[in-house]
């Protein structure tokens, strides 16, 4: 308890509670300039490529608040820097997928459809409102990382960050450049991806992304009251295991690709590690 009261005062007196407010009243209101967007389109998948753009948006707000002497330090423009290439490229990424599927994506058109006629205005505070209250949330180290003070742990947390992120980033953009690429084959269609890094984990890009998220909290140590930010980090790696990532994405997809299941008896669903009977090195997918 002490220790939380200390926290308390800490954040009241650095303005890192004035940082985080203003970083929330930020995505609630861009989240709603989508919000409209999306009524005009017809269409709550565009959230999707805002999620990541959430962060880098708070991230440089952050940052404002942390300036001192004018501009940001250098650890900041690293950090901020970092998060923004992280958050544009998964934005493109998810932009990218979105057209070419050419239509609301399932999930939304099963709750448009459950809802009825008032899901338009529900989804304001359903979809949109409910991501910018996670975005602050699970943003809190990043929010420590660029308005808090450095610490003597700051010696070992910026290594450690630049390489988690590294190793983050490469299994994310790689894993999401090489299901790209498998899908845009028409004789690929019916058929699993089972080489690459998805030889190694089913879900390379979602372990890419936790990775990422776990290498902002270790940087987050490096300041005055990061290590705090902890839960954020275990919030962000459950949705991407039990909530829209993992489970969600293989709830159906044995339905809908039988090989699938051999698929899921031969390789790692999250952590990469080695196939238990190994597929053919060259190989690039199952027959469905």
């Amino acid at each position: 308890m002490l220790e939380t009261g200390l926290l308390e005062t800490r954040l009241i007196e650095t303005g890192l509670i004035e940082a985080w407010s203003w970083g929330l009243g930020a995505v609630l209101a861009s989240t709603f300039l989508l919000w409209l967007w999306s009524l005009r389109l017809r269409d709550v998948s565009i959230v999707d490529s805002y999620w990541s753009l959430g962060f880098v948006l708070t991230t440089w707000i952050y940052a404002y608040f942390g300036v001192e002497n004018g501009e940001p330090a250098p650890l900041q423009w690293l950090h901020g820097g970092l998060v923004t290439l992280w958050g544009l490229r998964l934005a493109g990424h998810i932009a990218w997928r979105h057209h070419q599927a050419g239509g609301e994506d399932y999930r939304y058109r099963n709750m448009r459809e459950r809802t009825g006629s008032s899901f338009g205005w529900k989804s304001l505070w359903k979809v949109f409102w409910l991501q910018g209250v996670l975005i602050s949330i699970i943003g809190l180290p990043l929010l420590f990382a660029q308005a808090s003070q450095p610490t003597v742990h700051m010696r070992w947390a910026l290594p450690a960050f630049v390489l988690l992120f590294s190793v983050g980033l490469f299994f994310e953009a790689v894993g999401d450049w090489q299901l790209s690429r498998f899908k845009a084959d028409p004789d690929n269609k019916g058929h699993v991806l089972n080489s690459g890094l998805w030889r190694y984990t089913r879900h390379p890009n979602y372990f890419g992304d936790a990775v990422i998220w776990w290498s902002f909290w270790i940087f987050a140590c490096g300041f005055e009251g990061g290590v705090w930010t902890l839960p954020s980090t275990l919030l962000m790696t459950f949705f991407l295991l039990k909530v829209s990532g993992v489970s969600l994405l293989e709830k159906t997809i044995v339905d809908r690709r039988p090989a699938y299941r051999e698929y899921i008896e031969q390789t790692p669903a999250f952590f990469p590690w080695f196939p238990k009977n190994g597929f053919p090195k060259n190989a690039d997918r199952s027959e469905a």
